[in-house]
């Protein structure tokens, strides 16, 4: 049972929906999109502004003391303990080229831990949720139970990364690409929509680097409670983004961590 209580899920499923309610009417629609990168192309558009904003609000006005992180729109200091930490569409290149893979991710963090994560894809109508003891899809007014599968080895494995080359070094490539010859497919391009379909029992391993915070907060009660490990390349708990390993398997976590944890 879940020390997160009703009041708190409810409420974070409230911003969700208030997210989903300005993105929706700009998704596959001609909208400006401004690059906000320095060194690489980094989009943003007035949904990632406008939902971002439509959470921050809600939280503003009915829970003033917790803090918030977003990855639009910055810090704002609570005295709560509590923080709310965003990512109003995560996968923006994907919601510009049409693509349905991007989310909007919601994380609640309590003492230094991620105790509620959703990734909601509201044109879908698709909503993930973990917290402690927890993890659900919801669809079609139908809730289900989230479980990764069982995976006996690398070999075994589809492996996947939202990116095969742009978001790694040379060398983190090098260490991806060895993991991707080990195991049995791979497939590309799937943002936060790889991680739910992880929680789902469909994918085995996700392999990220160079990961935000706001990236990574809400992820991780979902894997993590639907049975799967959330850690650093190390095999450490994840700190602040950085380089991720994702697996519905211990067996092939520990695969990947001996093939990656040396890298410099």
């Amino acid at each position: 049972m879940s020390r997160i209580d009703e009041a708190t899920i409810a409420f974070a499923h409230r911003l969700a929906d208030a997210a989903g309610e300005v993105i929706r009417p700009c998704f596959r629609r001609r909208i400006e999109v401004i690059d906000k990168g320095k060194l690489a192309f980094d989009p943003v558009t007035e949904a990632d502004r406008g939902a971002e904003a439509a959470i921050r609000a809600l939280i503003r006005a009915e829970r003033p003391d917790d803090g918030i992180v977003g990855e639009e729109h910055g810090v704002q200091a609570g005295t709560s303990g509590r923080i709310w930490v965003i990512d109003p569409i995560d996968g923006t290149r994907a919601f510009i080229t049409g693509r349905h893979t991007w989310g909007t991710l919601i994380a609640l963090e309590e003492g230094g831990r991620r105790v509620l994560g959703i990734i909601d894809q509201p044109v879908l109508g698709e909503r993930f949720l973990g917290c402690e003891g927890t993890a659900e899809f919801t669809t079609a007014g139908e809730c289900l139970a989230l479980r990764t599968r069982a995976c006996a080895g690398l070999a075994a494995a589809i492996v996947s990364t939202t990116h095969p080359w742009a978001y790694f070094t040379a060398a983190e490539r090098e260490g991806f690409e060895r993991v991707c010859r080990q195991a049995r497919m791979s497939y590309f391009g799937g943002d936060c929509y790889a991680y739910a379909l992880l929680a789902m029992g469909h994918i085995d391993l996700i392999v990220e680097a160079a990961l935000a915070p706001w990236d990574v907060a809400a992820l991780i009660p979902i894997v993590e409670n639907a049975g799967g490990v959330f850690t650093d390349w190390s095999g450490a708990p994840v700190g602040q983004g950085g380089r991720v390993i994702a697996a519905g398997d211990k067996r092939v976590h520990a695969e990947a961590v001996s093939m990656l944890s040396g890298l410099a």
